[in-house]
């Protein structure tokens, strides 16, 4: 498919085409997974720490340390933005920072840190929540279908 949109292109095109894929810099892809999966781990490992401390020292159950451990993360992470140390981490791990949870908060307090100047109705209030409303939306919609397509298979007794 993509020869044939070559063959369609005029002959200074083509050329243009080979001059930029001999001067495109190569994607490491391994390189930039390992990195992703080693600061993605390694939130979930701070994450882990934290929920072990509040059940240690606040008599939380694995069944209720969850919302605090979160909300924990997410405060650490929106301070990290604020002082703009979770650009440079985001930048060098990629997906593994903006795949946990601190990658929602980065991206609700960088909206919010972004459009400051405009006041707090109008540019923090508003913009704030334009990426997070999506990510709470479609969140909220797959967990219904999980929810809806084990209910099913609960009631033919397959789980």
């Amino acid at each position: 498919m993509a020869d044939k949109k070559k063959k369609n292109l005029p002959p200074v095109a083509q050329e243009y085409q080979v001059f930029q894929q001999q001067r495109e810099t190569k994607r490491t892809l391994f390189k930039n997974c390992i990195k992703a999966f080693l600061v993605g781990g390694f939130i979930c490992f701070i994450g882990q720490i934290i929920s072990t401390l509040y059940m240690y020292f606040f008599n939380f159950t694995e069944m209720t340390v969850g919302n605090p451990t979160v909300a924990t993360l997410i405060f650490i992470t929106m301070l990290l933005t604020g002082f703009g140390v979770y650009d440079r981490i985001g930048q060098f791990a990629g997906a593994g920072s903006a795949v946990p949870v601190t990658g929602f908060g980065n991206a609700v307090i960088a909206s919010a840190i972004e459009h400051r100047t405009e006041g707090f109705i109008l540019g923090v209030g508003s913009n704030m929540l334009k990426l997070a409303g999506p990510v709470i939306v479609y969140g909220v919609f797959a967990a219904f279908v999980i929810a809806l397509i084990k209910t099913i298979l609960t009631s033919w007794g397959g789980l």
